[in-house]
């Protein structure tokens, strides 16, 4: 073999060994262009231009969205750090934090695995939490 085939060869495996780690990364971590930057905390009111927040009446509570608009909920946003992720289709494919935010919610009581979904009734119960949560308006984006 020439030296320039050699070369040709061995730039060949560089691009290759290269392409196949980007896509690695962009697997397990998602792509960069589809999570928003969390925007800037708000900054603290000073003491004296401190005002007092209303209080929501209770009936404001009891009103729920419609099915209509939770289904048109593309995406969800972590209220504490921001994060935005896509409406899960299952709770397998669901990020850690909206597990999470599903336990801290009520809905569930632990996260599970997903070899735990393979049980017909825990697998019920963790679609319908889902279907609660999505209907959440907190974590709407």
């Amino acid at each position: 073999m020439s030296i320039t085939m050699t070369l040709l060869v061995g730039l060949t495996v560089i691009f290759v060994l290269y392409t196949l780690y980007i896509l690695i990364t962009v697997a397990l971590k998602g792509c960069p262009h589809e999570e928003a930057e969390a925007p800037p905390p708000p900054a603290a009111p000073r003491a004296e231009e401190a005002k007092p927040e209303p209080v929501e009446a209770p009936a404001a509570e009891a009103e729920r969205p419609s099915p209509q608009e939770v289904r048109k909920v593309k995406q969800l946003r972590d209220p504490e750090t921001g994060e935005m992720a896509a409406v899960p289709t299952h709770y397998r494919f669901a990020k850690r934090w909206i597990k999470e935010a599903m336990v801290k919610e009520g809905l569930l009581d632990r996260i599970y695995k997903n070899t735990e979904l393979q049980d017909e009734a825990v697998d019920r119960k963790v679609r319908e939490a889902l279907e609660k949560f999505k209907a959440l308006e907190k974590y709407w984006a």
